[in-house]
Order: structure tokens, then C-alpha cells, then sequence
């Protein structure tokens, strides 16, 4: 750094905070470190009684931490973003509108591990809201070398690191199984509990059919819905290992292809998830009627953006899987399912 007159600091990169005080009003920071000095904070900085300046020397293939900033966002974000204005050489990156987070976790770790520069984000697969701050950038140092941005640049390529994939609300039918519901012998708990959440995403949902345990009825109702032009089937109850569930023999008879009858997650282990062609059948176990939140919680807005779920997706969520059940829900912002 050097040291300059004010009048001669214009364009400059200030090297220290400066401090306004006013005896008995404010003590403040009036200037911060890294503010480029402009024209129009000559007079300010001259009534703070400075007459000189410690500045960053401005050096070839050097760039000041805003400037770095601007560039490692447009490296790294994708779809669905609106910023902040750069501010002591940060960016925050904030949900342009409701949908579920995707990170490149891959390229982020790729990035990070390059020193000086950060990325910091959400987790990857998080429901967030429009407004939602998502993830932040910065420079550690107050200028880089220009060299290690475009290192980052060639490392990262064109593929964007975080992006905000909207949801896609879908037609649903819900298919209800039991002997218990359907002899009226208890009233049926799931049909309030789905329809809830799937509004919550914009779905509408095109009705229920209550069922006995019955394969070839459920296989039926299965095929009815789909044919009536449905987007998503979900079936409840009938889940467990019982004799008389059936649900799961049922989903199988359709012809659908079965990703996994059975997911690492507490609670929700029962949990199948079939796809007859593009049409994703869910089978939900009862947990869901009771709990705050399950498998279906995590599920759902994957399908809602089209993700097409293999098992090796389900597999991952056993690292996070586990809910806490605290008594104050505060999912998303939580660790239940943030392992993958």
C-alpha cells in the first residue's frame, strides 16, 4: 500500500476503515476498507480531516474483490437467481422464485479448494422460497490475482454450480387402501394429511378412492387414475409387511418400474416409489399421517421439478435421513435430509 493525497486517490482502493465521529451523535464507520474512492467523497473524506490516504498500489494482473466477485457469480450461478449489490466484496445470491435448490456439489468443493475465493450456499435439494437467500461469494484478500479467477473459470467450464429449478404442479390422484377405512370402520386420516401438502406446491388434486386391501382392485384404481390423465399416483396404506398389505404387489402388477420399495429415512422407511413411464407412483407409508415430516416431505419436491429418481438418490438420503422430531417444526431449515 501507499500513501496519497485525497485529491489524488480518485479510482483508488482504501486500505483501512475510516471513522466518523460526532461527539455525542454517532461514531460510525464512514468509509469502509475496500471502497473505491470517487470524485464525490473528496469533500467528505477532507471534512474527516484526511489529507491522505492509505491505498491499495494498483498493480498489473490484479483485480480489486468486487470486480472478483462480479466475475466468480456469473461463473457460478444459474437459473432462478436475482443479487445483491456487491458490498465489501460479497454477493448474496437470493431465490428469484419458489423452487427446490440444486448444488453442484461436486464443482463447489472444485472451487472452494482453490483458496482466496468462496462459494457458500444452502444444501443441495432444499424446498426455498422466492426472497430465500441461498448462497453468498466472496474474495478472502482485499484484491486477487487475476490469474486465479480465470484458473476458476477454466476449472468450473460452462456448467453453472447453484440454480433454482421452479416447481411443476402436477394432477393428482390419491388411492386410500385398507379394510378398516373402506368397511367405515375407522375414517380415513391420509386424504387431509396429502391433500395439504400437494397444495402447498400448487397441485391439484382430482380425488380419492378408498380401497380394501384387494391387489387387483388397487392395480385397477392405479390404472383408472391414470388413464383419467393424472400426473402423479398416490397411493396410501397398506405399506407395512402385514399379510393383508398389499399396496406394494399391486404397484407391481401395474407394470410399473419400482425404484425402491424401502428408503434410509426415519420416519418413512416403508416408503416405494414406481414409475409407469413418465407417471410417478408414490407409495406412502403410515408414518405420514402422524408425523410433521417424512420421506414424502423429501420426495415430493424432486418429483415436482421432474427429477427423475433413481435408487442411488434414495440410498443417499441414509446420511441426513434421520428426523429429529423436535417439538417446533423448522423444516427445511433443518438437517433432515440434507445429506444428499
Amino acid at each position: 500500500m501507499k500513501k496519497i493525497r485525497v485529491q489524488d486517490a480518485v479510482g483508488s482502493v482504501l486500505c483501512h476503515d475510516i471513522t466518523k465521529i460526532i461527539p455525542n451523535v454517532v461514531k460510525d464507520r464512514a468509509f469502509k476498507k475496500g471502497h473505491i474512492i470517487t470524485e464525490e467523497d473528496i469533500p467528505a473524506l477532507l471534512s474527516l480531516g484526511k489529507d491522505h490516504l492509505y491505498v491499495w498500489e494498483k498493480n498489473p494482473g490484479m483485480i480489486h474483490e468486487n470486480e472478483a466477485a462480479d466475475r466468480i457469480t456469473k461463473l457460478t450461478a444459474g437459473k432462478g437467481l436475482s443479487f445483491s449489490e456487491v458490498k465489501e466484496g460479497k454477493i448474496n445470491f437470493i431465490a428469484a422464485y419458489d423452487g427446490l435448490l440444486k448444488i453442484d456439489t461436486e464443482r463447489l468443493y472444485k472451487l472452494n479448494a482453490l483458496g482466496e475465493m468462496i462459494l457458500v450456499t444452502l444444501h443441495n435439494n432444499v424446498p426455498v422460497k422466492k426472497g430465500k437467500k441461498v448462497a453468498g461469494t466472496r474474495v478472502i484478500p482485499l484484491v486477487i490475482e487475476d490469474e486465479k479467477i480465470k484458473k476458476a473459470e477454466t476449472l468450473i467450464g460452462e456448467e453453472k454450480i447453484i440454480e433454482v429449478v421452479p416447481f411443476t404442479p402436477l394432477k393428482v390422484g390419491v388411492i386410500t387402501t385398507g379394510n378398516e377405512v373402506y368397511h367405515g370402520r375407522i375414517k380415513d386420516a391420509f386424504g387431509p394429511v396429502i391433500q395439504k401438502k400437494v397444495e402447498e406446491y400448487g397441485c391439484e388434486v382430482l380425488g380419492q378412492t378408498i380401497l380394501p386391501d384387494n391387489e387387483e382392485k388397487i392395480k385397477n384404481a392405479v390404472e383408472d387414475w391414470i388413464k383419467k390423465g393424472v400426473e402423479m399416483v398416490i397411493c396410501t396404506g397398506g405399506m407395512s409387511v402385514d399379510p393383508d398389505d398389499v399396496t406394494p404387489t399391486a404397484i407391481k402388477k401395474t407394470g410399473a418400474n419400482v425404484i425402491s420399495y424401502g428408503a434410509p429415512v426415519l420416519p418413512g422407511a416403508m416408503f416405494l416409489l414406481a414409475y409407469k413411464g413418465d407417471i410417478p407412483i408414490l407409495g406412502l407409508p403410515g408414518c405420514v399421517m402422524y408425523a410433521k415430516r417424512t420421506v414424502f416431505d423429501l420426495m415430493l419436491p424432486r418429483i415436482l421439478i421432474k427429477d427423475k429418481i433413481e435408487m442411488k438418490d434414495i440410498a443417499a438420503y441414509g446420511h441426513g435421513g434421520l428426523c429429529m422430531e423436535c417439538d417446533i417444526c423448522r423444516f427445511p431449515d433443518c438437517t433432515f435430509g440434507k445429506g444428499v
